[in-house]
């Protein structure tokens, strides 16, 4: 259970976050409960990604069930393991494979939401480029080298890659820039890395090179970052993609196979080691990945290598090392701790601020499960958002009884938004399908 003082910051970042039914950016430490087993499992994959392997999870949860918190939690631990972190949710205008640019705007969103341990909140390419120019400079003072041909011996590995000729250029362009003062160039090729560039004549233009970050090159511009992040010191790179479930309301059969296609490439080189510091987390619902009709399982090739342990389901217990983890649900003693540290998290941290006693987080569980039965720890989302109401409401008006609070409490079960919505192929609203899922 959360204990001590919290920063403001932290506090007011929680609340309004959950009161509007999405995932804290900051401060998930003090409310995260339950799931042991699943945190370990991840923190291993963690550690094999540090050592120089790679890994592969989709993280299987219903709407509302804790999914995206989850992934932010294991985001937090991955960085404060030094490694570098992406994230985005695809949306109709953005998946793992397309034509129409949509996996290139994929792939400069996951730029832009760069983190590290210093810089948690985004925006950590450039950051990253100027730490690799620090080390490599450091290192070619320490030999008595050029600089260069320090940067060009750290970059050859990634050059026996698709697309890391280029890659190694804009780098040594970087340096350039940075030598010489030329602030235009470092940003032409900043530009380049977050995948900015429309076309190959300005790229070639402005940085001499022939190529771009486009649609085809999505997953191979992920593996040369994860290469050069480890250059840079850092121990690898995690890619956490949420909201999958945009892939299986794809209209286009033609577009879904092509984006399974990925998502089974990437398995395969996790799986087999083709792939070096670098993991995948996938975020989805349990009819994205088990509706043999339209979700992966309609790919036979993904059925296969993603089907559960059948000698585990027999016995009765999870198999934590399959490449699909579902989440469990919270008991309600787990969401008993969690209304816990919600209180003490409202109060800052202080125990005198408290606003409602013990016996009223049970009553309001008790109230709960009345109302709506098991969803209230199965899909715990409106639950928390209603707690949260209710002390809002006590802190405003301190006459007010929270038992009477309580009674008069309206929940609602957690919707499967718009599960059955079929995105076609052009269609680019982002609104009527944006699932936000704590």
């Amino acid at each position: 259970m959360a204990t001590g003082r919290i920063k403001t910051k932290d506090r007011n970042a929680i609340i309004q976050s959950l009161k509007s039914g999405v995932t804290p950016r900051t401060g998930i430490q003090h409310i995260q409960v339950g799931r042991f087993n699943e945190l370990q499992a991840l923190i291993k994959d963690i550690d094999d990604i540090a050592d120089g392997g790679a890994a592969f999870r989709l993280v299987i949860g219903d709407y509302g069930s804790g999914k995206t918190f989850f992934l932010s939690v294991v985001r937090s631990i991955a960085l404060e393991k030094k490694l570098v972190t992406i994230n985005a949710d695809l949306s109709p205008d953005r998946r793992i494979h397309a034509s129409g640019g949509q996996a290139k705007a994929l792939y400069s969103e996951l730029m832009r939401n760069m983190s590290t341990r210093n810089k948690p909140d985004g925006n950590a390419l450039s950051s990253v480029v100027e730490g690799f120019i620090s080390i490599s400079r450091q290192e070619a003072d320490e030999l008595g080298v050029p600089t260069t041909d320090v940067i060009r011996g750290k970059l050859s590995k990634l050059t026996e890659l698709v697309g890391g000729y280029d890659f190694a250029k804009v780098i040594e362009n970087y340096w350039t820039g940075y030598e010489n003062g030329d602030d235009t160039l470092k940003s032409n090729a900043i530009r380049w890395l977050r995948g900015e560039y429309e076309t190959k004549t300005d790229a070639r233009r402005d940085l001499g090179v022939r190529s771009i970050i486009d649609d085809a090159a999505f997953y191979d511009s992920l593996k040369l970052l994860s290469l050069f992040v480890q250059q840079t010191g850092y121990k690898g790179l995690l890619v956490n993609l949420d909201e999958l479930v945009n892939l299986y309301k794809l209209n286009s059969s033609a577009a879904r196979k092509s984006n399974y296609e990925q998502v089974l490439r990437i398995l395969n080189d996790c799986r087999q080691g083709s792939a070096e510091n670098i993991g995948f987390l996938l975020g989805g619902t349990p009819e994205f990945l088990l509706d043999t009709r339209k979700g992966l399982y309609s790919y036979d090739a993904l059925q296969t290598r993603l089907a559960g342990n059948s000698f585990a389901e027999k016995a009765g217990v999870i198999d934590y090392s399959a490449p699909a983890l579902h989440l469990a649900n919270l008991t309600p003693e787990e969401l008993y701790i969690l209304l816990k540290n919600l209180r003490h998290v409202y109060a800052g941290g202080d125990e005198e601020k408290y606003l409602v006693p013990d016996e009223s987080l049970q009553s309001f569980l008790q109230h709960c499960s009345k109302t709506i039965g098991e969803s209230y720890f199965r899909t715990p989302r409106n639950t928390i958002k209603a707690f949260l109401d209710m002390l809002t409401v006590i802190d405003q008006q301190p006459d007010i009884s929270w038992d009477d609070l309580i009674e008069s409490t309206t929940i609602a079960a957690e919707i499967a938004s718009d599960a059955d919505i079929e995105v076609s192929e052009s269609d680019s609203r982002n609104d009527e399908f944006t699932n936000f899922t704590l």
